[in-house]
């Protein structure tokens, strides 16, 4: 573009283009600014610095003229007499020099590639391209920068190196994607800088957050910082090796589940940063034989209440903790010792923070326009527009960038009701239903599915877990059958159930035995996860001991039976921090799990069941190999309401395990129980154990089958029932055959 201009009178208006530079509302200022050809006789440098008092070409170049008393500059001369990439000299009007290569006379770096695969909504490694990245041309080092911003006016890269000022860095849109950008020169990683957005329509300026930046100052500070590129050299190459080909249905998956801002405290009541997590919480959660973590949402947030879960930076690990590097070392340390980790990742709202993504260019842009499809009313958060192509880039963009760049083991995808349902907790009257008159969020199902089709395809071995309270059908079957495609789904129902149960006093659990047995109804509908999650001991509702009815003693010993019932009931395993050890009051978040309460026996025992259930549970393939099928599951009897017993066999690789539960204070003796095969039951665990803080009632460790039939077995066993708890007895030389 040649701008024509009067350089002679200082009455004249000036150009409309350069009007606009002077008002910051130009939106290519680089085909303006910069060095530019007028004719083949002459070019011009026209440089816009409103601090400035002074401005030339390098240290002994020539001089910029003021033109007319505005704050543009501007040199003109024969064709290459300034070279490419000249420095420019300026004194600002408090008499400081400054000399930086001029950011005008660079080309704008992205592809059309790049910017086609992202309005398409297909550019996988989207975080590779918007943001702020260090960036080389022609052996020159600075940042690139760039955002969407479709409805802006203006955007203008702002921070401590130019004063927070929009006027000095305006960003260059590229073309109808949507997309601007700007590369500065001499910019150093640890800068912070924002986006200053103009709106094109009503003027409205809007100061924003990066979107895509992968580092964020701590809360309350909202900056982003441009991060350097990591340097980090992961030593997890075996691990990620055998999760390709790991026969992950079949292996056993018990998830210690964390919020790391209160698992432990420092001694100053602080966050433990990454590095001590790593040796810590790794060690902590190894010797109690979990096989993998959970990590509540890390991803950067403003508020510490949300627990991570009204994220605004969905692409850079919390800076409470520590840098991206040090995070990188506590999963490559956790893969070291062969603990999986996952991410739990909120991909269903976010905040209406003004520096985040709410109205980020003006308009309703990453959300609905219409509340009645763009807001969650009871939550305070804004809804994503999942039929905007680069809006659902952005969040599959997400996914795979701690997937890959982290590599993360598996997301857990919050909240995905949610997304499924256009009435999901709203009022009639205050929903849109979708183009075939149906509650179902179509745009939000396709996302879903191809999430689940592009991190399977993208990155073998990953786990995309969903947490999906409703009997929405196939949520982990493929898509091409219809389904979601996740790996796994937390199953609420049997949560739902089993606490409600094991809250009635055992004097009447007899009339809700229903409730303990209806859940094997649809197990194997699904590839379920047993949760027993932070939800459940959060607002008043108590503790998991403090769930427990009766005294400390029967508190405890339900306590024991309901994880003894979990361990061995089909499905993966999941626990929230002090759970493990009864923590006694609900979790705050804002503290230390209450570890003191250790020196007590009854705790103590509680942990060493935890620890022993999951070696079992780890060990023995009757207790994990058919966790998703009816071929690893038989009752025995569940019928037994009058003396609240439970019985049921669990089968796996040449083993059998069988499994009884008393869910009453009373112990049962001679309690014959029906069994397959004959021969010598080990009683491998006894919840009721003093080990474990028990009564230690029981059989001596060992149960002998007679050949009496019993139950529509062709042997039995004659057992003493320990009170409020369970018992797993295997024979060792079970086969299928016998």
């Amino acid at each position: 573009m040649n701008v024509k201009f009067s350089t002679t009178s200082s009455t004249s208006p000036l150009p409309g283009d350069l009007q606009k530079i002077i008002e910051a509302r130009h939106h290519a200022p680089t085909e303006v600014l910069g060095l530019h050809k007028i004719d083949d006789k002459k070019e011009r440098i026209l440089v816009f610095r409103p601090d400035a008092h002074s401005v030339r070409i390098g240290d002994q170049g020539p001089a910029l003229r003021r033109l007319m008393g505005s704050d543009l500059f501007i040199w003109s001369g024969a064709p290459g007499s300034i070279k490419r990439h000249y420095r420019i000299r300026w004194i600002d009007t408090q008499g400081k020099a400054h000399n930086s290569y001029d950011a005008y006379d660079f080309k704008p770096q992205l592809s059309d590639y790049d910017l086609h695969l992202f309005s398409t909504g297909k550019h996988w490694h989207l975080y590779r391209i918007l943001g702020a990245h260090p960036h080389q041309i022609d052996g020159i080092k600075g940042v690139l920068f760039s955002v969407w911003a479709p409805n802006a006016g203006r955007v203008s890269v702002i921070g401590d190196f130019n004063n927070w000022d929009g006027r000095v860095h305006p960003m260059t849109a590229r073309g109808k994607s949507g997309v601007w950008e700007l590369f500065i020169p001499e910019l150093n990683v640890g800068m912070l800088y924002k986006f200053e957005i103009r709106n094109r329509d009503n003027g409205a300026i809007l100061t924003k957050s990066d979107p895509y930046a992968q580092q964020v100052e701590i809360r309350p500070r909202t900056s982003s910082i441009v991060a350097p590129n990591s340097r980090y050299a992961w030593n997890d190459a075996q691990w990620l090796k055998q999760r390709e080909t790991a026969d992950w249905q079949h292996l056993p998956m018990s998830i210690y589940e964390i919020h790391l801002g209160s698992w432990q405290r420092n001694a100053q009541d602080g966050f433990l940063n990454y590095r001590e997590l790593a040796e810590r919480l790794v060690d902590y959660a190894k010797s109690q034989g979990f096989t993998h973590i959970e990590l509540l949402p890390i991803t950067e947030h403003p508020l510490d209440a949300s627990w991570g879960y009204q994220t605004t930076g969905y692409f850079a690990p919390t800076s409470r903790f520590g840098t991206a590097d040090e995070f990188r070392y506590f999963i490559d340390h956790c893969h070291r010792q062969n603990l999986g980790v996952i991410l739990d990742w909120a991909p269903a709202h976010f905040p209406k923070d003004s520096h985040g993504l709410a109205y980020f260019d003006g308009t309703a842009l990453y959300e609905h326009a219409d509340p009645r499809r763009g807001e969650h009313r009871d939550w305070g958060t804004l809804i994503y527009n999942y039929g905007r192509k680069e809006v659902k880039n952005f969040l599959l963009a997400s996914a795979m960038f701690w997937l890959e760049e982290f590599h993360i083991d598996g997301l857990r995808v919050d909240a995905v009701a949610s997304m499924l349902y256009l009435d999901y907790s709203r009022e009639q009257g205050d929903w849109l239903p979708n183009n075939h008159g149906g509650n179902e969020n179509l745009e939000a199902i396709e996302f879903l599915r191809e999430l689940n089709n592009v991190t399977q395809r993208e990155c073998p071995g990953s786990l995309i877990i969903a947490e999906e309270s409703t009997a929405w059908p196939q949520v982990t079957r493929p898509s091409w059958l219809g389904g979601l495609g996740y790996a796994m789904k937390w199953n609420m129902g049997w949560m739902h159930d089993t606490l409600l149960y094991m809250s009635k006093d055992p004097i009447h659990r007899h009339y809700h035995q229903d409730q303990i047995t209806f859940s094997l109804l649809y197990s194997f509908t699904e590839n379920f996860v047993l949760p027993l999650s932070h939800d459940e001991v959060v607002h008043g509702k108590g503790s998991m001991l403090n769930k427990m009815p009766g005294d400390q003693w029967q508190q405890f010993a339900n306590l024991r039976l309901l994880y003894t019932y979990m361990f061995t009931y089909p499905g993966k395993k999941l626990l929230f921090m002090g759970n493990e050890f009864a923590q006694p009051g609900e979790w705050n978040f804002d503290q230390s799990l209450e570890w003191q309460v250790l020196e007590d026996p009854l705790h103590r025992g509680l942990q060493s069941l935890v620890r022993e259930l999951n070696r079992l549970y780890r060990e023995r393939s009757a207790l994990h190999y058919h966790d998703f099928s009816s071929e690893g599951f038989e009752w025995i009897d569940c019928h037994d309401a009058v003396q609240s017993v439970l019985s049921y066999q669990r089968k796996g690789l040449e083993e059998l395990a069988i499994i009884v539960l008393n869910f009453t204070p009373i112990p049962r003796h001679a309690y014959r129980l029906g069994v397959p095969k004959g021969g010598i039951y080990r009683e491998c665990l006894n919840s009721d154990s003093s080990f474990f803080g028990g009564s230690n009632v029981g059989n001596t460790g060992k149960a002998v089958a007679e050949p009496k039939p019993w139950m529509g077995h062709p042997w039995s066993l004659n057992l003493t029932l320990p009170p409020l708890a369970g018992l797993i007895l295997t024979l060792d030389d079970f086969t299928h055959d016998q």
